[in-house]
């Protein structure tokens, strides 16, 4: 009977040790589910941080690209803005100087007028209308006011002194103006 009750007891043992085993086995399983619940929850915020850096570098990038074709536009539209300043003042003196020049020389002062104005057409640079128009102080310099000599006349420009002009829309350099107040 002895060997019975050793038996009986062993396999009691058994069983408990089966049990604790069981008991075990199911915290290390519920344990290792809350590590890889908790490593998946890691994973995935590691991944929606390098998602969101990703997409802003892509933004950031797309914006300098804009930006540089931008300027690079902006360049290549008024790139020769300082040539066509300095040359201005030379047609300034050939309009200054045709009205004073005898007849047999007029002719080719004239040819060389027409091609540095041609030049400037050809490169987008117009005058800036003055003598008529309302003042602007966008577009015109005032020099100095007069009295109107009508209503009609106030706030308008009434002569210019040094003609202005634009380049692709861009003041580059104000007309000088005598404005009727």
């Amino acid at each position: 009977m002895e060997e019975k009750d050793l038996e009986k007891d062993f396999q009691s043992k058994e069983e408990t040790i089966n049990t604790d085993n069981l008991t075990d086995d199911l915290n290390e399983d519920s344990s290792a589910n809350n590590d890889s619940a908790n490593m998946a929850d890691d994973l995935e915020l590691k991944f929606n941080d390098l998602n969101d850096s990703y997409l802003r570098l892509h933004a950031e990038f797309d914006n300098y690209r804009k930006r540089t074709m931008k300027e690079k536009a902006d360049l290549l539209k008024s790139g020769n803005e300082k040539a066509i300043v300095g040359v201005l003042p030379i047609v300034d003196d050939f309009e200054r100087a045709l009205p004073n020049i005898p007849e047999d020389i007029r002719e080719g002062v004239e040819l060389i007028y027409n091609k540095f104005k041609s030049y400037l057409a050809q490169n987008g640079v117009k005058e800036i209308d003055a003598i008529g128009e309302p003042f602007d102080t966008e577009r015109h310099e005032a020099i100095t006011t007069i009295p109107a000599q009508s209503e009609d006349q106030k706030d308008k420009v009434v002569d210019c002194i040094q003609k202005g002009y634009s380049l692709n829309d861009k003041v580059i350099r104000f007309a000088k103006v005598i404005v009727a107040k």
